[in-house]
């Protein structure tokens, strides 16, 4: 595993130094194995799930969302993306997705879900997904490498030299590189304004952000992400109770 680092004169600019992730085929399958097994205990059945409380079907190893029609939320779409990556590396949707996506996922609600968990079109689904692990992956890498520069533009300029050295150091290892790709997908970039609670995010930025640079760079990291986790259900309406999900969510973060 190694980082890349490419200079551009608009990075020169504006983000003097941008780090990439860039694994070997081996890395990537362990990489794309450990997300599935987080976010599914790497069952096929879990590649199709729909969370109690969620309004979103969550799809693929990396439990990508889609939302129902006429539905969006404060989190990130990121399902028919994922669509588009595997398509333009040839690897086309089921029919029926197809058709689906310029609408939104074809049910509506967690019950309906449940209804066609073995129909015809879920199978179908489950398949191309369990087919396109390779693809999910490199989708998951790119989709890290393209939230660096967000992320350092979105930071004060006095932060951005001591956060790009803190990707760097967690990112040196193969165990560190799959905590940033992780997290990114676990949790976000923490740029967008409407992944905030009380005016606090709970993404990548806000974890670097919150690491002490002190110790092993992976342990810091790790540790930051659980207070930001912590905080993040500190902050978040009491309706959702998300205070039953941050077990499993701190125990995801401290196996980094």
């Amino acid at each position: 595993m190694r980082l890349l680092f490419l200079l551009t004169p608009w990075l020169l600019a504006a983000l003097p130094l941008q780090a990439q992730i860039d694994l070997n085929a081996s890395e990537r399958a362990a990489l794309g194995k450990k997300v599935w097994q987080n976010e599914s205990g790497g069952s096929v059945s879990g590649l199709t799930s729909w969370n109690s409380g969620e309004g979103f079907g969550s799809f693929g190893i990396g439990h990508f969302i889609w939302y129902p029609e006429g539905k969006r939320g404060r989190f990130e779409e990121s399902f028919p993306k994922l669509v588009s990556f595997l398509a333009q590396q040839g690897q086309n949707p089921p029919a029926f997705v197809a058709r689906a996506l310029p609408r939104g996922c074809p049910w509506s609600t967690k019950a309906e879900f449940e209804r066609a968990k073995n129909s015809a079109e879920m199978k179908t689904l489950r398949q191309y997904l369990r087919d396109t692990i390779p693809g999910q992956t490199a989708f998951l890498i790119a989709r890290f490498n393209a939230a660096i520069p967000k992320m350092l533009q979105a930071a004060p300029a006095s932060q951005r030299d001591v956060l790009k050295k803190r990707i760097r150091e967690v990112g040196s290892t193969t165990r560190g590189a799959f905590a940033l790709v992780d997290y990114v997908n676990f949790k976000g970039e923490g740029v967008s304004k409407s992944e905030r609670y009380q005016g606090q995010g709970w993404g990548l930025l806000q974890v670097l952000q919150s690491m002490t640079g002190r110790g092993n760079p992976v342990d810091d990291f790790s540790d930051a992400a659980g207070r930001v986790l912590t905080q993040r259900v500190k902050n978040s309406p009491p309706a959702r109770n998300e205070q039953r999900w941050l077990t499993g969510w701190l125990n995801r973060v401290n196996r980094y």
